[in-house]
């Protein structure tokens, strides 16, 4: 299996378990994301939900170009684009505040997932960046519309996206991207977190996350965010983008 899900003291955990390729995503990924989020929909009892990987090198690569290469057409690349953009959405809509546990790199679609999380606690001296750019596409998984959306500052998300470049854990504090950072064990750093919110009753977690919710409804990020994903596979067929992936994965 390329992930595994926990659950213990109302925390469900989903966690990558591919190493070998950085965590990358491929469709059993997905599968495994997809079953998560219904845990949680179904699960009244779950208080947080966490996103984390394997290994301690990389949280997530993004997609898997060994795995994704084939697709060559936008009419190819779209229904991958899209079910991880719809899975995103839910994951962001999710009834209960969700932790991004990066213990790693993460790069292009990671960053997406992380985007989609409502905090993101990242180990210090590790590196994130949407470096989607450098392969000439845009972020296709709907994460410039959730940064849109749930950051402030214009500029600087624009600068974030348009430079693709990588950043440290602790840039990304400052920028205010990254909640916190920690150093040492991720599990540690998590119970550290989380027990900041133990004199909160849960209903008042998901009573604020509800909000939060209502107000993306209202600002239709959904639909943003699938046109978003549109917009990536028309940039997907172009010669660029595949020269781009040759050269990528030739190095």
């Amino acid at each position: 299996m390329s992930v595994n899900i926990t659950s213990d003291r109302g925390i469900v955990t989903f966690t990558i378990t591919r190493p070998e390729v950085r965590n990358a995503v491929n469709h059993e990924v997905m599968d495994g994301l997809e079953q998560f989020i219904d845990f949680v929909e179904q699960d009244g009892d779950v208080e947080w939900g966490v996103i984390t990987s394997e290994g301690g090198k990389a949280f997530c690569s993004g997609g898997d170009l060994g795995e994704f290469h084939s697709l060559e057409t936008s009419a190819q690349a779209l229904p991958m684009l899209s079910r991880m953009t719809e899975l995103l959405y839910r994951l962001a809509t999710l009834p209960i505040p969700v932790i991004a546990l990066m213990d790693g790199t993460a790069v292009g679609g990671g960053c997406e997932i992380a985007a989609a999380c409502d905090y993101r606690l990242m180990k210090s001296g590790a590196k994130a960046g949407f470096i989607q750019g450098t392969l000439a596409i845009t972020t296709g998984w709907g994460g410039a519309s959730l940064l849109y959306e749930k950051e402030s500052g214009h500029s600087e998300v624009l600068q974030l996206l348009t430079e693709a470049r990588v950043h440290t854990a602790e840039e990304l504090l400052e920028w205010g991207w990254i909640t916190d950072t920690y150093s040492g064990d991720k599990q540690v750093a998590l119970d550290k977190f989380t027990a900041k919110f133990d004199h909160i009753e849960s209903s008042v977690l998901k009573a604020y996350k509800a909000i939060a919710i209502r107000k993306w409804e209202q600002s239709d990020l959904k639909s943003r965010m699938i046109d978003e994903c549109k917009r990536c596979s028309i940039l997907w067929e172009s010669e660029a983008h595949h020269a781009a992936v040759h050269q990528f994965r030739s190095r």
